[in-house]
């Protein structure tokens, strides 16, 4: 074999240029030919080369010469297509298209009977153009003459022998005989007269019956002998009646090429099939009628997929793509365009395929657009990243803005299809921005689309902006009137939950689906119900990852009257029934609200000025200085006030004032907590000092005596909880004032606060108040300490005093 290639190489060297280079050998029935596989060199191209070689078959030299001679001049869609021939005094070069032998399909009986009755179809309508337009013999038709193109198509050869009945000295008289195999297929008329009986018959009967033994070759898979010919059981039905009449001994009687075409393309006849109509329509589709190009991609679109794959992808497939881009095939003919793609090497659709799809995508024809998306799933995994990206996305948005709304939602569809060869930037660009105006759309149906869309092509948004973009959408299509579209919103919700922060989940997404819970439709309630759940489910498991608290732990000890959570926990734990629960909760509230009083610490002030000094009539001007001393004490309650003495009052009110406010007016606004003076109805007189108290009782000052702002530095009873500025809160006596208020005494007087007992005579008593154990309204309290004697009853003096004696009994209120 090597050295056959180098003898060729040679040859070349020494002879004319031949463009082509030699490959592979190919196996061929007995020939005066030897068959090579050849590229062009100057595009790479596929071809065959037919190669004689005359110092080793000279007598064959004349056959040679005539088929060289045919092959060039004889032109029909039927007959092997030459590309070019070189002829010198040691070789003759002939290179053709690409062709395989058809013998291999026959001995391989590859062949499917629809495909062979096209294939005898096709010689048959070249034998008739050579026996009747040609008005010449082939001489030489059997299977090793018939070759297949890369389009699947039968191409007829072997004109070794091919004469013109005019010609009387023509190569088939003299060489006939000559021909390899020649004895097998020779008509019998010839076997027993020689070829000089051509020119008593009709000049067709030769090859009339060379064609009857190809029919049955072809249906068999080989030929033996002519005593085969009348076993017809491998032939089609339909054809046997035909055939028969080819291979009638009688050369007169047989039936000729185009009689046998005649009788095949009759109506429910042989050669009445799709595919032969096919390959009689695809050549002048551009020029077909509409009515006539509509019949015709009907029945190609009913095609099986039994045919032969090479001739749509060569033949057919190209015509139709130019019928679709320029001939008005429309959208069938691109139907059948990817029908047949499918069936492409991805080589074979990047090179004749996606060109034609590029520049379809630009087409303004709405049916040519629609006609695209519908069949886009069909060829996205065949088109390139970048081609679809970079050429195809720009042409396909525009149909988000088209006025036909078909358009608008087939190209909403197409987005699940392409997003996987979008990349980043496009995504969260442009496509983003196009559909944020479809979920707008006026039609229904779009919008619902939309939120499915998105709802489907989450997990390729970026992540910097996904759950902005998805919450605006999916809430805003819980509201939409549609019913699909809350629907179709839920179930976008429940499936991208993955998506959204646990916050978002709570704060936002609960409670924008909660009013779909009592929808009026039961197809937005369920669906409601499970998409709560889902959310509900996520939130509960990022709870048991969540802290039991996040407040830092005190360093101060706790208030002695606050319960702390061990306490309340146990209090709730040990409880029984609802009681416990209630009196854990009150005690943590009550201690809350005491926390935040206590810190309420100094004198009140008008907000932005310093406090006035009082000069009423009924209120004492201080004549010293000196800041009377506080009592002391060796409570527990005293010593902690002491621990947690708070800063400087803020210049505000504080909260109690708007709590605990009196509810009538108060005259005196020096003081901001108010004064007694609305319990009774004595003018002002001189201040008591409440330090003084009994060891067991704490004895309240006549209601007759006003607090002294200048004598004392805390009230003897006040309307409010709270009498000073670190004074303990006495949330008993002052509910007990305030129910005294509304019961007025007899003679015009207002009953005294309870725990309260005048000392003087009357109410308009003046000057200095001795303040004793009241037989009457004494409140009984619990002793702090014991003492043999009660204390002695002071006298209040309106002068601050100097030095306070020390009063066991503070706080024992607390």
């Amino acid at each position: 074999m090597d050295f056959l290639k180098s003898a060729v190489a040679s040859a070349i060297a020494k002879g004319p240029p031949f463009p082509y280079t030699f490959g592979d050998k190919v196996d061929l029935d007995p020939s005066i030919w030897t068959l090579y596989n050849g590229t062009r060199r100057e595009d790479g191209s596929n071809c065959s080369i037919f190669s004689f070689d005359i110092s080793a078959n000279r007598s064959a030299l004349p056959l040679a010469k005539n088929a060289l001679k045919k092959l060039r001049t004889l032109r029909h869609p039927g007959v092997i297509k030459v590309l070019d021939t070189v002829e010198t005094d040691s070789y003759i070069y002939i290179a053709t298209e690409r062709l395989v032998p058809l013998s291999w399909h026959v001995k391989r009986k590859s062949l499917s009977p629809e495909t062979a009755k096209w294939g005898l179809y096709s010689v048959a309508k070249t034998t008739r153009f050579i026996n009747s337009d040609a008005s010449s013999i082939h001489g030489n038709l059997k299977v090793a003459s018939i070759y297949t193109s890369e389009s699947g198509e039968w191409k007829l050869g072997g004109f070794e022998v091919l004469s013109n009945v005019k010609d009387d000295d023509a190569v088939i008289y003299r060489y006939g005989s000559v021909v390899p195999d020649s004895g097998r297929y020779t008509p019998p008329e010839l076997a027993n007269g020689g070829w000089d009986a051509i020119k008593k018959s009709p000049h067709h009967a030769v090859d009339s019956y060379d064609f009857g033994i190809l029919i049955y070759e072809v249906f068999n898979g080989s030929f033996l002998g002519s005593d085969q010919l009348a076993q017809t059981k491998s032939i089609p039905p339909s054809m046997q009646a035909s055939y028969k009449r080819l291979i009638n001994a009688n050369p007169k009687a047989r039936l000729s090429a185009a009689h046998f075409l005649e009788q095949g393309l009759r109506t429910g006849s042989f050669f009445d099939s799709p595919l032969i109509k096919l390959t009689e329509g695809v050549d002048n589709l551009g020029v077909k009628s509409e009515t006539e190009r509509d019949a015709f991609l009907e029945d190609l679109d009913q095609l099986s997929d039994d045919f032969p794959e090479d001739f749509f992808k060569m033949k057919v497939l190209p015509e139709l793509l130019k019928s679709v881009e320029f001939g008005g095939g429309g959208p069938k003919a691109f139907g059948v365009v990817m029908k047949i793609a499918t069936k492409l090497s991805n080589e074979d659709f990047d090179t004749k395929v996606t060109p034609v799809v590029v520049r379809l995508f630009g087409n303004p024809d709405r049916a040519i657009r629609v006609c695209l998306l519908d069949n886009l799933p069909l060829m996205i995994d065949r088109l390139p990243q970048k081609v679809v990206n970079d050429k195809i996305f720009p042409q396909i948005v525009t149909g988000f803005t088209d006025l036909a709304p078909v358009v608008r939602e087939q190209t909403l569809k197409s987005v699940l299809v392409i997003i996987t060869k979008l990349s980043d930037r496009t995504i969260n660009g442009d496509l983003l921005r196009y559909l944020a105006k479809t979920a707008n759309d006026e039609q229904p149906g779009i919008r619902t689309n939309t939120t499915i869309c998105l709802g489907k092509i989450a997990k390729y948004i970026g992540t910097s902006s996904r759950a902005k973009v998805l919450i605006a959408v999916f809430t805003r299509s819980l509201r939409d009137p549609f019913v699909h579209a809350r629907n179709a919103s839920l179930m976008a919700l429940a499936v991208t939950v993955e998506y959204f922060s646990e916050e978002d989940c709570a704060a936002r997404l609960i409670p924008a689906v909660s009013p779909l819970l009592i929808d009026k439709e039961k197809l937005i309630r369920d669906q409601a119900n499970k998409t709560i759940d889902v959310y509900l489910q996520r939130i509960r498991k990022a709870q048991h990852d969540m802290p039991e608290t996040v407040i830092p732990p005190e360093t101060a000890q706790p208030r002695m009257s606050t319960p702390q959570p061990a306490e309340v926990a146990a209090a709730s734990n040990s409880g029984s029934g609802s009681g416990a629960v209630a009196a854990a909760w009150a005690g943590w509230a009550i201690s809350s609200f005491t926390n935040k009083l206590s810190s309420a610490a100094g004198e009140m002030q008008p907000n932005g000025a310093p406090s006035p000094v009082p000069t009423a009539s009924g209120l004492s001007a201080p004549t010293s200085t000196t800041t009377p001393k506080r009592p002391t004490s060796s409570s527990a309650s005293a010593l902690h006030r002491q621990a947690l003495k708070s800063p400087p009052p803020p210049t505000t009110p504080s909260m109690g004032d708007s709590f605990f406010a009196d509810p009538e007016p108060q005259e005196d606004d020096t003081d901001a907590w108010g004064d007694m003076g609305d319990m009774d109805d004595s003018p002002a007189g001189a201040g008591d000092d409440n330090w003084g108290a009994s060891s067991e009782t704490l004895s309240r000052p006549s209601t007759s005596a006003k607090r002294s702002v200048s004598s004392s530095s805390k009230p003897a009873a006040n309307s409010t909880p709270f009498g000073g500025e670190d004074d303990e809160p006495d949330f008993a006596g002052w509910l007990a004032a305030q129910a005294e208020k509304k019961k007025p005494l007899a003679g015009g007087s207002k009953a005294l606060p309870k725990g309260l007992a005048k000392t003087g005579s009357g109410a308009g008593t003046t000057g200095t108040a001795k303040v004793g154990p009241s037989t009457t309204g004494v409140k009984k309290t619990l002793p702090i300490s014991k003492k043999p004697t009660p204390a002695p009853v002071k006298k209040i003096d309106t002068k601050p005093k100097a030095d306070v004696d020390d009063d066991d009994g503070w706080g024992d209120g607390w």
